[in-house]
């Protein structure tokens, strides 16, 4: 059931608050409340809300201090904010992928494509886990260090993902 208030929280809360009967401030916050009476529609039991957000292994979501707003931590296809400060970056991070996207991937780099930002992972471990989602992982290592070096902006967000614009193929390449 966490799995499935999961996939449904990160559709709503990234990508359309309307299916949810939902609506988000310009940092990408949705009442609690409001998400409650959108999941009872859903037959969903909302008490399992704040439990799903707890034990959520990606940490996905946040919520507020007071508890009374809850937001999904990056992944967004609509406008919002987070606020997440520009911070330097390790000298490398990675990529969890999959060989069907490498040919792309080296003749353009990585790109948001639906999304505000690239996804980078702190280690090749979380990198691995994230290329899975769609078959093998073919892991790709991230010259940050030297991207920052030379201009590019990066954001941690509180869950630990990177977060930047565009990754150019120069600073990539296979692990």
């Amino acid at each position: 059931m966490a799995e499935k208030i999961s996939k449904i929280l990160s559709y709503w809360l990234r990508h359309s608050p309307d299916s949810g009967n939902l609506t988000l401030d310009s940092s990408g916050w949705a009442t609690v409340k409001a998400v409650r009476v959108s999941l009872a529609r859903e037959g969903i039991d909302p008490s399992s809300l704040e439990s799903t957000v707890a034990e959520s292994d990606k940490q996905r979501f946040e919520l507020s201090d007071d508890g009374t707003r809850i937001r999904a931590r990056q992944g967004h296809s609509v406008s919002v904010d987070l606020g997440w400060p520009i911070t330097t970056p390790p000298e490398n991070l990675y990529h969890g992928t999959v060989d069907r996207f490498l040919n792309s991937i080296f003749a353009e780099g990585l790109m948001p494509m639906t999304r505000h930002h690239v996804h980078l992972s702190p280690d090749e471990d979380t990198a691995a886990r994230v290329g899975a989602r769609r078959g093998l992982a073919v892991i790709l290592r991230v010259a940050a260090g030297k991207m920052a070096h030379e201009g590019s902006f990066f954001r941690l967000s509180s869950n630990g993902v990177w977060l930047t614009d565009a990754v150019p193929p120069r600073f990539i390449d296979r692990v």
